[in-house]
């Protein structure tokens, strides 16, 4: 029985590792789409990034009830935590609704006007730097929908050129990552060991939160300036949201359902309960709304339920390397790690670990949030982020060698900060 789990584990380590080289090389299944137009709607599919682990989870199912049978594949499967993709989903749809993003565009222009610098660079400032720490309190998925979502026009258009989009897009899952750590419920990695290390919203603001607000300003600001010698390009832009006016009483229900669903996020039964009402509640007043996410909020699910599957079976040998590593080296390892796998399931192993010093714990957090915009697995928001921004990118896709070149000048300032 131990030798058919450890050729299960050695199985599921090889189709993990196809899995990430399968999102590196996304593009290439694009061109591909292009060369043989007989097959190209299979060969969209898989260039889809969101698709990636979903997909190779399937495979993994199949060989494991190949190998073990089909009650030992399903009861894994049923035996995993899908809390965090059903959440995932849910939170992205509802704050991408048309009240909530009208809400947050009229706090952000009028905000802008008050600044001393270009109304447009001012605004994609406060996109890249306020949104993502209040994610801290409305959590980091619903902070990744907003910022995407706000930022396509204005950062992300046609007349900015390909580099500075990946610029953009580094700089916001880093700082959508880090921005996270203010409180202890709002960032993934946070929440699989608040309870178990006795880390509250004070330790957190206190030991990690300002540093990385810190980290947040630098990495927003010099982004920014970069898009400064393209404003004249953008300066007349549409806004996200349609200008009819939504009612105050529309939108504030809408608040009071995003509010709801971050208060119960850890309770699957309750927020898709939320959100069936919330359904409901847009179908009443379709007037005011915009059409919904949830095509988007989806394939992010599914890929996020595919890493929990596929993740699921790397512990054995994930846990000894995490367990092995001295404080400092642990920071940079679990930056590295946080890369091929996620940030949320290197912490919960860390948290497994027997013994762990309180500097450990430190290194293997401020590793794992500074790690988390080196590529869209990382962290669980960033696929939420690509879903909402590919369509920007040359061939509708998102190039995984790009991102981890333009992430790494802002992970090296969130790096700097953590290690002060």
């Amino acid at each position: 029985m131990n030798s058919l789990r450890d050729q299960i584990q050695i199985v599921a380590a090889i189709i993990f590792a196809i899995a990430l080289v399968h999102t590196f090389a996304a593009n290439t299944f694009e061109s591909l789409a292009k060369r043989h137009p007989k097959h190209a709607g299979l060969l969209h599919l898989l260039g889809e990034v969101e698709i990636v682990f979903g997909f190779w989870s399937f495979i993994l199912i199949g060989i494991m009830a190949a190998l073990a049978g089909s009650d030992d594949a399903i009861s894994y499967v049923e035996s995993r935590q899908y809390t965090e993709p059903l959440f995932v989903f849910v939170i992205m749809v509802v704050a991408a609704s048309r009240p909530i993003l009208g809400a947050v565009e009229s706090l952000i222009f009028y905000l802008a006007k008050l600044a001393p610098i270009h109304n447009v660079l001012s605004q994609v400032w406060l996109y890249l730097a306020m949104v993502p720490l209040l994610g801290s309190f409305i959590t980091e998925p619903a902070a990744m929908t907003i910022a995407a979502i706000m930022l396509a026009p204005l950062a992300f258009n046609k007349n900015v050129p390909e580099w500075l989009k990946y610029v953009f897009l580094a700089v916001l899952f880093v700082n959508v990552s880090i921005g996270g750590t203010l409180t202890a419920y709002a960032a993934p990695p946070v929440l699989m060991v608040a309870k178990e290390w006795g880390w509250d919203s004070t330790f957190m603001a206190y030991n990690f939160g300002w540093k990385a607000a810190v980290a947040v300003i630098i990495n927003a600001s010099l982004a920014s300036f970069l898009l400064r010698a393209y404003m004249p390009k953008v300066e007349d832009i549409a806004t996200v949201t349609n200008k009819t006016k939504t009612p105050l009483l529309v939108i504030l229900i809408h608040l009071i359902f995003l509010i709801s669903i971050v208060y119960f996020s850890h309770h699957p039964v309750i927020f898709i309960g939320l959100f069936l009402l919330f359904l409901g509640f847009t179908q009443a007043y379709e007037q005011y709304q915009s059409p919904l996410f949830l095509k988007e909020g989806l394939v992010v699910g599914f890929f996020l339920a595919g890493l929990v599957i596929l993740g699921g079976m790397q512990q054995w040998w994930l846990q000894p390397l995490v367990s092995s590593l001295k404080p400092i080296a642990l920071f940079f390892g679990a930056i590295a790690l946080t890369a091929i796998t996620d940030n949320a399931a290197l912490t919960y192993l860390g948290a497994q670990i027997d013994g762990l010093s309180d500097a450990a714990k430190y290194m293997l957090m401020a590793g794992a949030v500074t790690g988390g915009g080196l590529t869209i697995i990382a962290n669980a928001p960033n696929p939420a982020g690509a879903a909402l921004l590919k369509h920007a990118f040359n061939d509708g896709a998102i190039n995984a060698g790009f991102l981890l070149l333009a992430a790494l000048p802002p992970t090296l300032v969130a790096a700097i900060m953590f290690l002060i």
